[in-house]
């Protein structure tokens, strides 16, 4: 099958869905498929060979984070092009009510299109915005497929309809077995945070206070914090005793990710708000690190309201330093663990680009409207 996939935000900067859209381009190719991905890219290279740059994205503030996006005449004739030159037997589009390639290769298509919303809020304007304007493009889309039941219900309140729940998927494999790398070791324990600090809703600063009261307790405790953001105005959050116990390693590389999460004996989300699934968690838990993450209800979701994992109340310092403290001096918490580490293997590529693939099979046999087999968290994907 020839697949075209469309990536609305820049492949320049790492994010959720540009990586959800790399990794399923990937899988697909391991099952055989031919892929091609349009995305808004700039010319700097070191993009996979299957990756249609289609020019340089504009930073638009979105979600409390800023999405970097591209649209317009220019844009629409490339998508155009792109569209003849594949000669796909279905598009998956991402995000199609973002005005951005997906909206515009929607609106161009004339093959099968399946469209997969990843964005799980009370109100989204994006959305809500689409209903009104958009009504007969968004009829184009032959099957819906959201990452999280959050997102379903998101997608159905603004927007009306069904969708499928199909997770978000990684590959495993490049997690589990590791083992730890003494470098990052502490006798104090190592914390671990992924993500982009200088955005407010991922919680650094919660995490930063909370950190202060775990070194009052254990003075020898080390936290790592790999993202982009601007290390020194966090480190001025800290006072000067806590100030050499956390390192900021910047933006790294999935290798090193890994590394970092197999060696942490706590990985901490502190997330405020704005997700939709939580996949970082999904690598922690891959992993076999202990995850501490906020209750939001993406991240209950994933841990299954605690059963994988620890949750404090969200945005609190106190009871995320208590959270943390508590595994730390739990002896059953491998348990625990261990069990997160069995159940991750559900959102497996293996897995869930099987479940993707069903949905192009029906739309390629002209049944895109059936229902689908509802995505169980029960069902054993191996």
């Amino acid at each position: 099958m020839r697949v075209g996939l469309v990536c609305p935000y820049s492949l320049d900067v790492p994010g959720g869905v540009q990586n959800h859209v790399h990794d399923l381009a990937s899988s697909l190719q391991r099952h055989g498929h031919a892929v091609s991905v349009l995305a808004p890219a700039g010319p700097s290279g070191g993009l996979p060979e299957y990756v249609v740059p289609a020019g340089r994205a504009v930073p638009v503030p979105y979600n409390g984070s800023v999405a970097r996006l591209t649209f317009g005449p220019l844009s629409m004739s490339r998508a155009r092009r792109w569209l003849r030159a594949g000669g796909f037997d279905v598009v998956h589009v991402h995000e199609p009510t973002t005005p951005s390639l997906s909206m515009l290769v929607l609106a161009a298509s004339e093959v099968p299109v399946v469209a997969t919303f990843h964005t799980a809020t009370e109100r989204s304007r994006a959305l809500a915005a689409a209903a009104g304007f958009l009504g007969p493009t968004l009829d184009k889309i032959a099957v819906r497929i959201a990452v999280s039941e959050l997102a379903r219900r998101t997608l159905v309140r603004h927007l009306g309809g069904t969708a499928v729940v199909v997770p978000n998927g990684l590959f495993v494999e490049r997690f589990a077995g590791r083992s730890a790398d003494p470098v990052y070791a502490s006798p104090g324990g190592t914390l671990a945070f992924l993500g982009r600090f200088d955005e407010s809703r991922k919680g650094l600063r919660v995490l930063l206070e909370a950190f202060e009261r775990v070194v009052e307790k254990r003075p020898e405790a080390r936290l790592l914090v790999a993202g982009r953001g601007t290390a020194s105005d966090a480190r001025r959050r800290l006072s000067r005793s806590t100030r050499e116990r956390v390192e900021f390693l910047g933006a790294v590389s999935d290798e090193t990710r890994a590394e970092l999460l197999a060696s942490a004996d706590v990985f901490v989300a502190p997330n405020l708000g704005g997700e939709s699934f939580g996949i970082v968690l999904i690598e922690a838990m891959a992993a076999g690190t202990a995850v501490v993450a906020s209750d939001i209800p993406a991240f209950r979701a994933v841990l299954d309201g605690g059963r994988f994992g620890w949750h404090f109340r969200n945005g609190d310092a106190d009871d995320l330093a208590g959270a943390v403290l508590a595994v730390l001096d739990d002896p059953d918490a491998a348990e625990r663990v261990a069990a997160g580490a069995r159940e991750v293997w559900r959102y497996d590529w293996g897995s869930v680009s099987r479940r993707i693939q069903q949905v192009y099979a029906s739309v390629s046999t002209s049944s895109a409207r059936r229902t689908m087999e509802p995505y169980s968290s029960s069902r054993s994907p191996r």
